[in-house]
């Protein structure tokens, strides 16, 4: 006879299942940002020599361990991301099955594994890819119609048809309570100017390798071309002494620059894919740059999608703080970009884990405030 689902035995599955999971999550990460397959090749190779990794070798946080973190053929340092993405997707895995009934638990796993991807993913690359955000949101929902009470922890759970209104309100709340914090920051701060007194020298950068951006280089300063382009209607306009296409001057005058076409000063377009370089120097530059990504809009509303319109409001509020005390602990200077998405992942996860209880203290102890 099997011991019954709340056993501590069953936490050892959940832990294993989590660590095999992670595995496969470290193939995200490293896949999806530069548009490779997580299905080709099937099997994990090493990132430096690309040699596959043979099944043996390839057992969740021991093998890393075993090997001390090094390639078996070519010696190179495996990351200590992989041992720790394997490891923290088994304690998540653990944690959930402990804290919320058997019945929601496989759509929690989906969300964790969702969470841990786009925080290592946004770490690196600083982009959150929508496709996992979307299938997120529409999972959250269902999964609030199989459990009412996920969307609504520490209050009072109806049935499914609440349960999928909550989670309908949830998202959107998320998501579009956010993308108007994102316009109202594209108005305010959308645009960087730059002025030189003598005209400063600037090029387009090619990248180094696949994981690398393009840049705009101006006066010794490198900027990541998707730090500038995250819509279509961003523009980089330059008033330009002069310009050199493919080592050729064509004079000076307003340049502008989009994600993948220039406007000479003559009216002419050219695709940035037909030049070999572009370069020249310039008195002024005006940067297109964003408040906050759209990704960051997408993770709020599917966080809102699985707990509801009490959970956005103190996962936001929660990945605020911690924002705040890592650009202090970490010294990071006023204007420098900050991935959003693993502080919004950080304050959902403190939600899901307890964070309700906080909430559903301050409400009681506002209850008697409002009363009088």
């Amino acid at each position: 006879m099997y011991p019954p689902l709340d056993h501590w035995i069953w936490l050892i599955p959940a832990f294993l299942i989590g660590g095999c999971i992670g595995s496969f999550l470290n193939v995200v990460i490293y896949r999806v940002p530069l548009g490779m397959s997580v299905n080709e090749p099937k099997r994990s190779f090493c990132p430096k020599c690309r040699k596959p990794i043979p099944m043996w070798l390839n057992f969740p946080m021991i093998s890393w361990l075993w090997l001390r973190g090094k390639c078996r053929e070519c010696a190179a340092p495996i990351a200590f991301r992989y041992f720790g993405v394997e490891l923290l997707t088994a304690l998540l895995f653990t944690a959930t099955w402990h804290f919320f009934p058997p019945q929601v638990v496989l759509f929690l796993w989906v969300m964790m594994a969702l969470l841990v991807s786009i925080t290592f993913i946004d770490a690196e690359h600083l982009i959150i890819p929508t496709g996992m955000t979307w299938a997120g949101s529409v999972l959250g929902i269902i999964a609030c119609m199989v459990w009412p009470k996920l969307p609504v922890m520490g209050g009072m759970a109806g049935n499914w048809l609440s349960g999928l209104k909550e989670g309908a309100i949830g998202w959107g709340v998320g998501f579009l309570g956010l993308w108007g914090i994102v316009e109202l920051g594209k108005m305010a701060f959308g645009k960087k100017p730059m002025k030189f007194e003598k005209a400063a020298a600037w090029h387009l950068k090619e990248p180094e390798n696949d994981q690398d951006p393009m840049c705009f280089v101006i006066d010794g300063e490198s900027i990541p071309w998707w730090d500038m382009f995250s819509r279509k209607t961003d523009r980089l306009i330059m008033e330009a002494g002069d310009i050199r296409v493919d080592g050729e001057s064509v004079g000076g005058g307003k340049l502008i620059i989009r994600e993948l076409e220039i406007e000479l000063p003559d009216g002419a377009v050219r695709r940035l894919e037909d030049m070999r370089s572009l370069d020249g120097t310039a008195t002024s530059v005006v940067v297109p740059r964003e408040a906050m990504g759209f990704g960051d809009v997408h993770l709020l509303g599917m966080i809102g999608a699985f707990f509801g319109w009490s959970g956005v409001f103190f996962s936001l509020f929660g990945a605020s703080i911690y924002a705040i005390v890592w650009a202090v602990v970490g010294r990071i200077g006023f204007g420098r970009q900050l991935p959003f998405g693993p502080f919004l992942a950080l304050g959902c996860l403190t939600w899901a884990f307890g964070g309700w209880r906080i909430w559903a203290w301050y409400l009681e102890f506002l209850g008697p405030i409002w009363a009088q």
